[in-house]
C-alpha cells in the first residue's frame, strides 16, 4: 500500500497529548484501507473470577503512546511496511453472552472482509471463539498458538458452556483447530485433576508448561513451537495472564511461576516467517494494575506481533 499513514509525530504533539489510539496511529476512518486493524473489544461477562477486562482495550492504548516506528529486535518498521489503523471499540451485549458472541462475529466477519489481519484488544477471552469462527471460514482449521496460565478447554463452569474458560473445547468441538498443529505456551497453577490435561491433548493442543522455560534455553523452545505450527494458517491467542503477576499484575486470574516479559517477547519474535492470520490479546484489568505494567506488556505484545505481520507482506 502506498503513502502508509503512520503515528502521530511526537516531535510535533507531545505523547501524553492528542488522540488516544494504538501508538497514536490513525484511526480506521482516516485512511482509505488498511492491511492490519487493531480493534477493541470492552467486553467481561464471560469471567470467572475478577472483572473488569472490559476497560481492557483503551487502558492498553494509553499505555502505548511511547511506541516507536522502528523495531529493532526484529529490524523492522511495522507502520511503514504496512498500513495498521486503530478501527476503535466494539459495542457488544454485556448482559448476554450469546448475543455478545453473535455480534462479535459478525463484526470480526465484516472487518476483515478486504483479506485485512485483526490484532483484537480484550476483553475477556470468551472473544477467542467467535475469531476463530471466522478465521476457520478464510483457512479451514487453523493452527491455534495460545499463550495462557490456563488451558481454558473446561467444558462448563455453572453449566455455561460459553465462559473465558472454555472457548477451545468450544472451538475443537466444532473443528476449528487444527489437531495437529496447537499448542498452549506457559500453562502453570494447580488444575482441578490430571484429566484435565489429557482431555487438552485430546482436543487438539500440545503443551509448553512455564517449568519448561526454567530448563531448556529459549531458542530450544521456540524451536519447538516452530515445529508444531509447522506452515500451517497460525492464530495466535495470548492471555496475558501468560505472564507472572510481577510483569502483569493487572489481569482477572493470576498465577504465580509465569513468564518474564522479555521471555514472551523474545517467543513472539521467533514467529517470524510464519503464516500467521490474526490474534487477540485478552485479560487486561486495569483496576488491578499500577504504574501501567500489565498495559505496558500487552501494548509491546501488540507492537512484536504487529512485525511479524508486517514482515509478511500484508
Amino acid at each position: 500500500m502506498n503513502d502508509l499513514k503512520g503515528p502521530v509525530d511526537a516531535s510535533r504533539v507531545p505523547r501524553y497529548a492528542g488522540d488516544t489510539t494504538f501508538a497514536r496511529l490513525p484511526r480506521l476512518g482516516d485512511v482509505s484501507d488498511a492491511d492490519i486493524i487493531i480493534w477493541g473489544v470492552p467486553f467481561d461477562t464471560g469471567v470467572s473470577y475478577r472483572p473488569g477486562a472490559r476497560f481492557g482495550p483503551n487502558h492498553v492504548r494509553q499505555s502505548s503512546r511511547l511506541l516507536r516506528p522502528y523495531n529493532p529486535a526484529q529490524g523492522i518498521e511495522p507502520f511503514g511496511r504496512a498500513q495498521v489503523a486503530d478501527a476503535g471499540d466494539i459495542g457488544v451485549n454485556p448482559f448476554d453472552l450469546a448475543d455478545a458472541i453473535s455480534t462479535l462475529e459478525d463484526a470480526a466477519r465484516d472487518l476483515s472482509g478486504t483479506g485485512r489481519s485483526l490484532i483484537t484488544v480484550g476483553g475477556d477471552h470468551t472473544i477467542a471463539l467467535p475469531l476463530l469462527r471466522v478465521q476457520h471460514e478464510r483457512h479451514g482449521p487453523v493452527a491455534v498458538l495460545h499463550f495462557d496460565a490456563h488451558l481454558d478447554t473446561w467444558d462448563t463452569y455453572f453449566g455455561a458452556p460459553y465462559t473465558h474458560g472454555t472457548p477451545f473445547r468450544r472451538a475443537s468441538e466444532e473443528g476449528l483447530v487444527d489437531f495437529d498443529h496447537s499448542m498452549h505456551v506457559g500453562i502453570r497453577g494447580p488444575l482441578y485433576s490430571r484429566l484435565d490435561l489429557d482431555e487438552s491433548e485430546k482436543l487438539g493442543f500440545a503443551a509448553v508448561h512455564c517449568r519448561d522455560f526454567a530448563r531448556h534455553p529459549l531458542d530450544d523452545i521456540i524451536n519447538r513451537v516452530r515445529a508444531r505450527l509447522g506452515d500451517r494458517p497460525v492464530y495466535v491467542t495470548l492471555d496475558i495472564d501468560v505472564l507472572d503477576p510481577a510483569f502483569a499484575p493487572g489481569t482477572g486470574t493470576p498465577e504465580a511461576g509465569g513468564l518474564s516479559s522479555m521471555q514472551l517477547l523474545e517467543v513472539l519474535r521467533g514467529l517470524e516467517g510464519l503464516n500467521i492470520v490474526g490474534a487477540d490479546v485478552v485479560e487486561v484489568a486495569p483496576a488491578y494494575d499500577h504504574a501501567e505494567i500489565t498495559g505496558i506488556a500487552a501494548a509491546h505484545v501488540i507492537y512484536e506481533l504487529l512485525g511479524v505481520l508486517a514482515a509478511e507482506g500484508r
